[in-house]
C-alpha cells in the first residue's frame, strides 16, 4: 500500500475515526486504525467492538492495499507533521514508512487480516435530520442520559420519529430532558413512528463530529443497529435493547404555579450561589417565588449566599430546593431570553418549557427540605 494525502485532511479523518478506540482494549487489533487504499480514495476505520467511524478522503494512490497502525501513536505523529502532502508506504507486512517534507518516521503494523469485519448495514428505515439540528438537539439532552449501568436502558437516548416530528428524550431518574423537531419525515408505508434508543457514548460522539451546517445526516435503522452517514463519515453502532421508559406518564399537565425570570439573570445567580452550595453538605440551591420576586439562596458553614430578581409569577408563591448541579445543566441548555419554571408543590417536578412554542420539555426533582 502507497498513497500521499493532504497532511491536514488525514489528521482531520484521524481525529475523527480515533473516537471510536476505547481507552483499554482486551485486543490489540482494536487499538489500530484500519487504513483502507483503493481507486483514489482511503478509507480510515476504528472500532471498541460496538462503535464504528468510518473516514474516507481523497487521495493519490500508487499502490492499493490494507494495513492497521497503532491508533494514538499515528494519529500523534500526523498531528506534529508540517503542513502539507503525507507519503504513507507499507512494503512488507510488518512496517509503514511515513514521510513529510523532510521528516521520515516508520511504524510497526498490525495485520489487516486480523481486523474485524465491518459489517455496514444494507436495509432499515431512512430518516433524514438537518446536521446542524441534531448535533444541537443532542448537545442540549446529552446530560441527562444515565450513566449507572443499574438500569441500562437509562444509559441511552429515546429517538422517535413521526411524519412531522422528531423527538430527543434523555432521562436519569433525577431529571428529564426532552428535544423537538418539528417539520416533515418521510416514512416508509405502514410505519408511522421509528423508535431507537441510541447509547450514551454514541450520541457524545455524534455530537462531538456532526458539522455545523444544514446538510442531512442520513440515519438507517434496522431492529438492532444503527447507521449514521454525513459528508466523508459513516458511524455505525448498536442499539439498547428494550422497552424505554414511558417518558408520557411522567411529566405533568397541570400545574398550580407558572414562573418566569430573565434566564440569564437566573444563570448567573445560580452559578455564583452553587459556589457556596458546593462546599456545603448537600450542594443545594433554593428558590423562592413570592410577590413577583426570585431569591435564590445557597448556605455552608463557610458562609451563604442570597441574591433577588425581578420573576413574574402566575399561581400559588412556592419554596422549593434543587441539587445544584442538576437546575445547573438544565439551565445552561436552555437558550430563550426568559426561563419558565412550572411547579405543583415543594415536592413534585418542577418543568421547564419555552416561553412560546414547544421546542423543550425539561424536569428536574427537587430536594425534600424538612425545616
Amino acid at each position: 500500500m502507497i498513497f500521499t494525502m493532504n497532511s491536514q485532511d488525514l489528521l482531520e479523518g484521524l481525529n475523527t475515526v480515533t473516537r471510536a478506540l476505547s481507552a483499554r482494549s482486551p485486543k490489540q487489533i482494536l487499538e489500530g486504525i484500519l487504513m483502507t487504499a483503493a481507486g483514489d480514495r482511503v478509507k480510515m476505520t476504528c472500532t471498541d467492538g460496538s462503535l464504528v467511524i468510518e473516514c474516507t478522503n481523497a487521495a493519490s494512490i500508487k499502490e492499493e492495499g490494507q494495513a492497521v497502525l497503532p491508533g494514538r501513536l499515528f494519529t500523534e505523529l500526523i498531528r506534529k507533521m508540517p503542513a502539507g502532502d503525507v507519503n504513507i508506504s507499507v512494503t512488507d507486512n510488518r512496517t509503514a514508512v511515513i514521510r513529510c517534507m523532510k521528516n521520515r518516521s516508520s511504524l510497526a503494523i498490525m495485520n489487516a487480516d486480523e481486523y474485524p469485519e465491518i459489517q455496514n448495514l444494507q436495509s432499515g428505515t431512512v430518516v433524514k435530520i438537518p446536521q446542524n439540528k441534531l448535533r444541537d438537539m443532542i448537545s442540549r439532552v446529552v446530560f441527562a442520559i444515565a450513566t449507572d449501568e443499574s438500569r441500562q436502558i437509562l444509559t441511552g437516548s429515546l429517538l422517535e420519529v413521526s411524519r412531522n416530528e422528531a423527538r430527543l428524550v434523555a432521562l436519569d431518574g433525577f431529571r428529564l430532558a426532552m428535544q423537538k423537531l418539528f417539520q416533515p419525515f418521510e416514512l416508509p408505508e405502514g410505519i408511522d413512528v421509528v423508535r431507537a434508543i441510541i447509547p450514551g457514548k454514541v450520541m457524545n460522539e455524534l455530537s462531538r463530529i456532526l458539522p455545523e451546517d444544514d446538510a442531512f445526516c442520513t440515519m438507517l435503522f434496522d431492529k438492532n443497529r444503527m447507521q449514521c452517514t454525513f459528508g466523508n463519515i459513516r458511524l455505525t453502532s448498536g442499539l439498547l435493547a428494550g422497552e424505554y421508559i414511558d417518558y408520557r406518564r411522567i411529566l405533568p399537565t397541570d400545574f398550580k404555579t407558572e414562573a418566569c425570570a430573565n434566564r440569564i439573570n437566573v444563570q448567573d445567580a445560580i452559578d455564583r450561589a452553587s459556589l457556596m452550595a458546593r462546599e456545603g453538605k448537600n450542594n443545594l440551591i433554593k428558590m423562592s417565588f413570592h410577590d413577583g420576586i426570585l431569591k435564590i439562596t445557597s448556605n455552608a458553614e463557610l458562609g451563604d449566599v442570597e441574591e433577588e430578581m425581578d420573576a413574574s409569577l402566575n399561581g400559588e408563591p412556592i419554596d422549593i430546593a434543587f441539587n445544584a448541579r442538576y437546575i445547573t445543566d438544565v439551565i445552561r441548555n436552555v437558550s430563550d431570553e426568559n426561563l419558565c419554571m412550572k411547579f405543583n408543590s415543594n415536592i413534585s417536578p418542577c418543568v421547564v418549557v419555552p416561553e412560546n412554542g414547544d421546542d423543550f420539555i425539561y424536569l428536574i426533582l427537587p430536594v425534600r427540605v424538612f425545616q
